[in-house]
């Protein structure tokens, strides 16, 4: 019961991750900011091979048959065969490897939410008027929400200055409810909370699966469910034999 619950809460956590980083992205792409909309990619992508790893892990055991782990995503039968799926389940080593690929990637993705924090709260050198490195250096974009935040109102400045490229605008912004770098750093804040859960969750449901084959007596394993080895059945029938005995006539 103990290893369901997690498995559900971790499912659960991987969900809401889903939709919080596609909210996000939304945004980003709204803003042209390229360093994120790559992070975010990575992120939905590790996301859902946890998600799926979760999801998709089955028992040991199915239909009586055993299933003997020879890789991270492979697996022999008791008759020899090598079987990497089964009605879209994964064998726990399989099961296992996606859910620590998750660990170790949120992680990274605390590192990477802790310096967008940093970088809209000016920690340090780092300043978000005049670093663009959330767009690589390749335009003077800006966050989306700074335009369109909660109440804000944008001004056209005219003329522009001299340094001002011509395919983009000046403005001002005023008004604002809430400060564009402030939604960022709520963002940011709310993706380490998850990510904080989620690795918690992921390290005890590999926790639970290695457990779970620690405890696996291979010698009785087929005894403990009622398996029986095939038996040899002969295919040959019977034939009466003859034998000839010679008389002897004295």
């Amino acid at each position: 019961m103990g290893y369901c619950s997690g498995r559900c809460t971790l499912i659960f956590i991987c969900g809401m991750q889903l939709v919080c980083v596609l909210e996000r992205q939304i945004f980003d792409f709204l803003g042209y900011q390229w360093a994120p909309i790559l992070a975010n990619f990575v992120h939905i992508i590790i996301v859902i091979l946890g998600l799926f790893g979760t999801i998709q892990y089955r028992p040991r055991y199915i239909t009586g048959v055993m299933k003997i782990s020879v890789g991270p995503c492979q697996s022999t039968t008791a008759h020899g065969h090598q079987d990497t799926k089964e009605s879209g389940h994964l064998q726990p080593h399989c099961a296992q490897h996606r859910v620590s690929q998750y660990a170790v990637w949120l992680v990274l993705w605390v590192t990477w939410n802790v310096f967008v924090i940093c970088f809209y709260l000016e920690a340090g050198d780092l300043s978000k008027e005049t670093d663009l490195i959330l767009t690589f250096n390749i335009s003077m974009h800006r966050s989306w929400w700074m335009e369109n935040g909660p109440g804000c109102m944008v001004t056209s400045v005219t003329p522009a200055p001299d340094w001002a490229p011509e395919d983009h605008r000046y403005i001002t912004v005023s008004g604002c409810f809430l400060e564009y770098q402030y939604i960022e750093v709520a963002h940011s804040s709310l993706q380490i909370v998850l990510a904080l859960a989620g690795f918690i969750y992921a390290c005890y449901v590999v926790k639970c699966i290695t457990e779970e084959e620690d405890s696996f007596d291979f010698i009785g394993g087929f005894d403990s469910y009622g398996y029986q080895g095939p038996q040899k059945t002969s295919h040959l029938q019977l034939q009466p034999m003859y034998m000839q005995i010679p008389l002897d006539n004295n």
